[in-house]
């Protein structure tokens, strides 16, 4: 074990074990210092500020930072440059994700902006983006809300899309909604030196790990699989330590931390996930097999890697199919222990104009569901009651990417 992992802040970025499994890692990950705490359970540190009776010591690490965002060399001094507790989740999703470095915000937006902030910072404003994205994030983009400007394309021509001033080719894969699919080592490719942002929300680290396929970039909204039980937001980036400091800057400048008792939930999140993304994967693919042979459902989208997330598309109007659901929650988010069906060209999508919407495969009879962890049966029943009164037609069509 590590002998310079005593602090939680020593933990972040490039010390490791040796290689260890996945679901051993999310156990154990960012908790490495605690028996020699005498700990079990992670502490919780809510202080806002830390005293300090070296001033001048503490002037030359805040230099220290100003000048790369590495992590602070010693005691922690104010919460907006680094906290313990949201450090040591950083340091599990970083040995979850196959990367140095995590940098963790106060949402999953918070994290995508940020990432737009530091390459704007270096006069990289332009993205090369393919859809379908999340519905805000296509929004941040589009409206250049932070002074970026978008190039929409499909991934064959991301090459030809890049310009000098590209600082970000940005996909989402399988993509919200539709989960549609990339191949994330030929985007990779294609992107040449400009970093290449994958979203793995949908996905997670138990199902693929960008990074080692070539991604520079790994964003989550935090919120969903990560904590995995709907009570916590958050969103994070996984990368190497150059981009991190560049984001822990921006995180310091403009104040989107997460909170201490944030990053606990989502540390305690993470322990759990690959039992809970591999468990309501099983249940979705037998949902997905179910709806796919139902006369009621039009369309089936489901990705090839699998995962917990389903999309159908129904010959009737789905927002009875939203008004009939009884077990299931219709709510928007994901990710949960328990199963959400959400309509999002009304809601998650709205957000982005209607024939954007359509093009990218949203379209206006497809529903969205997250599957958790109830049982199949009783989640099949609730799914069969609710879409009894939506007329009948073709057998469906099962769709992969």
């Amino acid at each position: 074990m590590d002998t310079d992992m005593d602090t939680p802040q020593g933990v972040i970025a490039g010390h490791r074990p040796a290689s260890r499994a996945l679901a051993t890692e999310a156990v154990h990950a960012g908790r490495d210092d605690l028996a020699r705490q005498g700990l079990h359970a992670p502490p919780i540190d809510l202080s806002t500020t830390y005293p300090s009776y070296d001033s001048r010591g503490e002037a030359a690490r805040i230099d220290a930072f100003a000048e790369t965002g590495a992590e602070l060399d010693g005691p922690p001094v104010y919460a907006r440059l680094g906290n313990p507790t949201v450090a040591r989740f950083e340091t599990a999703l970083a040995r979850l994700e196959g990367t140095e470095s995590a940098v963790a915000f106060a949402s999953g937006m918070a994290a995508l902006s940020a990432v737009l902030l530091v390459r704007a910072s270096m006069g990289l404003r332009h993205v090369v983006a393919v859809r379908p994205l999340y519905g805000c994030s296509d929004h941040l983009l589009t409206a250049g809300l932070l002074g970026s400007e978008v190039t929409w394309t499909d991934p064959a021509g991301i090459a030809d899309a890049l310009r000098p001033d590209t600082g970000l080719v940005m996909v989402e894969s399988p993509a919200n909604p539709t989960l549609a699919e990339v191949d994330l080592r030929a985007v990779a490719h294609a992107c040449g030196s400009v970093p290449l942002l994958a979203d793995n929300t949908f996905a997670t680290p138990v199902l693929q790990r960008p990074a080692e396929q070539g991604a520079r970039l790994v964003l989550h909204s935090a919120t969903k699989y990560l904590g995995g039980h709907g009570d916590v937001m958050a969103g994070v980036v996984a990368c190497d330590e150059e981009f991190a400091g560049k984001l822990r800057q921006v995180r310091f400048a403009t104040g989107g931390v997460l909170h201490p008792l944030a990053g606990y939930l989502l540390l305690r999140g993470l322990s759990t996930l690959p039992v809970r993304v591999r468990a309501a994967s099983e249940t979705a693919a037998e949902l997905v097999r179910r709806l796919a042979a139902d006369p009621r459902v039009a369309r089936v989208h489901y990705p090839r890697i699998g995962g917990a997330m389903v999309a159908f598309e129904v010959h009737g109007e789905p927002h009875e199919v939203i008004a009939n659901v009884r077990l299931i929650t219709p709510a928007v988010s994901l990710g949960s222990v328990d199963t959400l069906i959400q309509h999002p060209a009304s809601i998650s999508h709205r957000i982005v104009d209607a024939d954007d919407r359509r093009d990218a495969g949203v379209s206006d009879r497809l529903l969205r569901m997250s599957v958790g962890l109830e049982d199949v049966e009783d989640l099949w029943a609730d799914l069969d009651q609710a879409l009894t009164p939506v007329r009948t037609g073709a057998r469906a069509t099962m769709t992969t990417a």
